[in-house]
């Protein structure tokens, strides 16, 4: 995270005082683990949207990782691996299970809510760091109407293009939506594990098969070390590396 701030010049930001006080950030993903130092009383609601499971923890990782880009407060590292946005909040949806698989059910009944509610908890940016496979031919899911209601009514959406690429029209759902912001990794040249296998211009392609032109951002997401969520665990360190569009995306939220 040394290395993204860096990049995207964010000092410029902190210098005119912006650090993301009062934004709320909806994470929609596997949970968040708000006992990290760098996430620590940070997290205002948690729910879990998987059928016949517990509590909102984040027992998969993902969702954790995401948050501290997002924005953790680099506090386990002395301020080396901070997020971009270290004074937002959080509302962490839970829709990935442990093997950070899931449906586009929990995902639009986590949209329903933030349209009910999300404005209470000041939410003002949903990030979406998962991606459904590539439609072969142009249908209007429930998923897309879901994700751009909820646009429609004020909220920034950043969703990942997906690690599906390079060949053409390669954008997963939801960011195949024409709506919300698609984000790309930028740095996609170096060879990265996507689902355990090394893989370089992985990042997914458009345009869609709309003939919306995407993704309309890329943003650093190979390598990049941020929170990590069973840090408790004996031998663990706080932090993490992880690479794809999920990272670049919680890049662009953040």
């Amino acid at each position: 995270m040394d290395r993204v701030r860096r990049l995207l010049e964010a000092q410029s930001a902190y210098r005119l005082g912006l650090y993301g006080e009062g934004v709320g950030v909806a994470v929609v993903d596997s949970g968040i683990n708000d006992r990290h130092p760098d996430l620590k009383g940070r997290v205002v609601y948690a729910y879990n949207y998987l059928a016949n499971s517990g509590d909102a923890a984040d027992d998969c990782g993902h969702g954790t990782h995401i948050s501290g880009i997002i924005g953790g407060t680099g506090e386990a590292s002395g301020g080396r691996y901070q997020g971009l946005a270290p004074r937002c909040h959080f509302v962490s949806l839970k829709i990935l299970d442990s093997r950070g698989n899931g449906d586009s059910v929990g995902l639009i009944r986590a949209l329903h809510w933030l349209m009910k509610h999300g404005k209470e908890y000041g939410v003002r940016i949903i990030n979406i760091s998962v991606g459904g496979s590539v439609p072969k031919a142009e249908i209007r899911t429930e998923l897309i109407s879901a994700v751009e209601e909820v646009w429609d009514a004020g909220f920034v959406i950043c969703a990942a293009a997906g690690n599906q690429g390079p060949a053409r029209s390669s954008i997963t759902v939801p960011g195949t939506s024409a709506r919300v912001i698609t984000v790309g990794s930028s740095d996609d040249e170096l060879a990265v594990s996507v689902r355990g296998i090394r893989k370089a211009h992985y990042s997914g392609r458009g345009p869609t098969v709309a003939h919306v032109l995407k993704p309309e951002v890329v943003a650093p997401g190979a390598e990049i070390r941020s929170c990590r969520a069973n840090f408790e665990r004996t031998g663990n360190w706080y932090y993490s590396v992880k690479s794809g569009t999920s990272m670049a995306t919680s890049v662009a939220a953040g």
